[in-house]
């Protein structure tokens, strides 16, 4: 017997339709008669008859549309019960297959690609089972999914491994959610996109990735393994320095992550975690526990940046790149900004190492710190200060703040860039400038006392040079350096007036004015030999006889002699300053004298007579000896004159010992430089006020820092006390309506 889907299969090409140009006519569901044809017209009697047809009832039929051919007496009987069992049997072979493209390692398919596909068409849209069709396809993917969850938490495998399968079992769900997709388009087409009580999932993609997302990444377990996983090959590579072997699981896990939607909060979040603890570790074991040195931390710290960069961007998202490295760069430098900053100055000399700590702590909003560093260290650490205070190069003191400056400048244009504008940072600019400034006037305080020094010993090499050097500062720093001119004209002076006696031959004296040198009058100094003495009660004799109404005083610190000295080896020059040869013309009488018998014949101050004696028997150069041996002198010490002294040279010079500045000469030119500062900014407010006859106190205020910053930077407050002593003073008055409004008094 012929069924009924045989029936209606017409053949593969026919022109039955084209060829037979019947009258179409409506079938009347309510009567038994069987249709019937209906003579056409005559052409004649209808001109539009050879174009078109007529039903039954006399209306034209569009014989170019869709025909469209009901057939009656299907729904019931035997051809009705045939139809269901055919749909039936075909819900089944595409269950089955779909069954075997869901169970992972069945190759149980029993049709092809093509036939699922007519299947799906034909239960979706012949028989309309869509709703079947998709309750079953749910129950599968979760059977499905089950059972690939179950496999991961029943493996024994662990780390890196664990995460190779996992990024297979990803694999091939989605391979096979891909698959499904394409042979059952109908599903999804025919039923899916029309039933809006489904819209909770697009499609039937969607609905499996649900499935997977709430099934594998919702329970503990396998996210635990995952994430340990991850953490395991980071830790791997960290500590080994190299590429793992499998970091190419890593990177398609990734792909997967994204996929089912969950790579920020599983992967992401994890890892950088797990990173800022590895370098927090890290940065504390080398600092704390070994205690690295900022240069080899540092270059630790960029090596271990990049490496992690690199990392990231090969397997990451590029979201993730900047998170890492940031990760990385703060859990490294968490609590070391101001350990770095100081340190880094010390160690790093070229402007490469300190572009990459510029880099770094811009990273970290660590700049105001690195610029706070940068001006002590200009201003103090181990620079200006102490090129300043070091005695033993005072010849070099200038050119040494010269070189300085430059390198200064040098690391300013090439390190501290602001990247986005090309250009110098700004607050390291001010920075640099404030350091300079800050001390402008402790600065001239010591390189004019340098000069000073150098001139009244006659160490100077050149006075042509000393007064380039001076007009350099004068033009490139601040014109107060000027007052070391009045110094090389009160020398010129001076030998002028000691040329003219004729009576002084042993001694060679310099009259200088005390307010053009750096030097304080000293309360008790050194009695001289009775030979001394006498030439300077003549030469004083002299001056006043010339110089009425001057006064005289003797300055001893400062004075050199030449005493020639006979040894075994044969006499000698020695070249010391006028303390030294006190002390030894002591042993033209005697062979051996104790510290307090010396103490008693010079009346020296204890603290110099002390330094002299050392640099006479405790130096390089000892010609005198000492007992018992020893590197200070004590009051039970007794010395003696050492005859076995030798020297290459004819002419020995024996440097002195240098004293500290102590707290009272400290504060002596402390308070000295703050009395110079108040009269800068009294002179500075009253020129700016008799120029602008009347100011308020925020540009008053503005005006005078600007004024005076060539010479140092001023504080508000004594801004505003000097501006109130003006007031005292009756050179500026406030506005009687507001207060806030000064007003210059002519």
């Amino acid at each position: 017997m012929t069924d009924a889907i045989s029936l209606l299969t017409f053949p593969n090409t026919s022109k039955a339709f084209t060829a037979y140009r019947s009258t179409v006519v409506d079938v009347d569901d309510r009567s038994t008669s069987h249709p019937r044809k209906t003579p056409r017209l005559d052409a004649d009697s209808d001109s539009g008859s050879a174009s078109r047809s007529r039903d039954a009832k006399g209306k034209n039929v569009d014989r170019d549309g869709p025909v469209r051919i009901q057939v009656h007496g299907f729904t019931g009987g035997a051809v009705g019960f045939a139809l269901n069992r055919a749909y039936d049997n075909l819900f089944v072979r595409l269950s089955r297959s779909i069954r075997a493209l869901l169970e992972k390692g069945s190759d149980q398919l029993s049709t092809t690609y093509e036939g699922v596909y007519t299947a799906c068409r034909g239960v979706v849209c012949v028989a309309g089972r869509g709703e079947g069709l998709y309750e079953m396809l749910k129950a599968e993917m979760h059977k499905c999914v089950n059972r690939l969850a179950e496999e991961l938490e029943k493996t024994n495998k662990e780390g890196v491994e664990w995460i190779g399968q996992f990024v297979e079992t990803c694999a091939w769900f989605e391979g096979q959610v891909a698959l499904l997709e394409s042979l059952l388009t109908y599903l999804d087409r025919a039923y899916v996109f029309k039933n809006p009580s489904l819209s909770f999932y697009s499609n039937f993609s969607d609905l499996a990735f649900t499935r997977f997302r709430e099934r594998i990444f919702s329970g503990y377990f396998i996210v635990d393994k995952l994430q340990k996983g991850i953490s395991t090959m980071g830790h791997m590579e960290r500590n080994e320095g190299q590429v793992h072997i499998h970091r190419p699981f890593l990177k398609e896990l990734v792909s997967h992550l994204v996929i089912h939607c969950v790579y920020d909060a599983i992967f992401e979040r994890h890892f950088v975690e797990q990173t800022q603890e590895y370098f927090s570790k890290e940065s504390y074991q080398m600092v704390e526990v070994e205690k690295a040195k900022a240069k080899v931390f540092l270059v630790h710290c960029n090596q271990r940046i990049n490496e992690e960069q690199g990392r990231a961007r090969d397997v990451m998202l590029d979201c993730t790149v900047a998170l890492i490295r940031d990760a990385a760069i703060r859990s490294l430098f968490e609590g070391r900004l101001e350990w770095m900053a100081k340190e880094v100055f010390m160690e790093c000399k070229g402007t490469t190492d300190l572009k990459k700590t510029y880099a770094l702590f811009s990273s970290v909003d660590g700049l105001p710190v690195l610029c706070r560093e940068f001006k002590a260290y200009v201003q103090a650490g181990k620079t200006v200060q102490d090129i300043v205070k070091d005695a033993s190069k005072d010849d070099e003191m200038v050119n040494r703040l010269l070189e300085f400056k430059a390198f200064a400048d040098t690391t300013l244009k090439e390190a501290f860039v602001d990247p986005s504008t090309k250009q110098s940072n700004q607050d390291f600019s001010y920075g640099l400038i404030d350091a300079f400034t800050d001390d402008r006037m402790y600065l001239e305080h010591f390189i004019i006392g340098a000069l000073a020094k150098r001139l009244l010993l006659e160490r100077s090499a050149s006075d042509d040079f000393e007064k380039a050097m001076l007009k350099k500062l004068k033009e490139k720093y601040d014109p107060e350096f000027g007052m070391g001119d009045h110094m090389f004209n009160d020398l010129a002076l001076s030998r002028d007036s000691c040329g003219n006696v004729s009576s002084l031959q042993n001694i060679s004296v310099m009259v200088l004015q005390r307010s053009v040198w750096p030097f304080h009058a000293r309360d008790t100094d050194v009695d001289l030999p009775s030979s001394m003495q006498a030439d300077l009660d003549n030469y004083t004799s002299f001056y006043k006889i010339k110089h009425q109404g001057h006064k005289l005083e003797w300055d001893h610190s400062l004075g050199i002699a030449t005493v020639k000295a006979r040894f075994a080896a044969g006499p000698k020059d020695l070249t010391v300053s006028l303390y030294q040869a006190v002390v030894l013309l002591l042993f033209n009488k005697e062979t051996e004298i104790g510290y307090r018998h010396i103490l008693e014949e010079t009346r020296m101050d204890d603290g110099e007579l002390r330094r002299t004696l050392q640099s006479l028997a405790c130096a390089n150069k000892k010609v005198l000896k000492k007992r018992p041996v020893g590197k200070d002198v004590n009051d039970t010490d007794v010395f003696y004159f050492n005859a076995e002294f030798t020297d290459p040279r004819a002419k020995v010079h024996i440097n002195s010992i240098q004293a500290k500045e102590t707290a009272e000469e400290n504060q002596r030119t402390q308070s000295h430089i703050e009395g110079d500062r108040k009269h800068y900014l009294d002179a500075a407010i009253v020129r700016i006020m008799k120029a602008k006859k009347e100011l308020l106190y925020e540009l008053l205020k503005n005006e005078t820092i600007d004024a005076v910053k060539s010479h140092f930077v001023p504080q508000v407050s004594v801004i505003k006390d000097r501006i109130d002593g003006l007031v005292e003073q009756e050179y500026l008055r406030r506005d009687e309506e507001d207060r806030n409004l000064y007003i210059y008094v002519a």
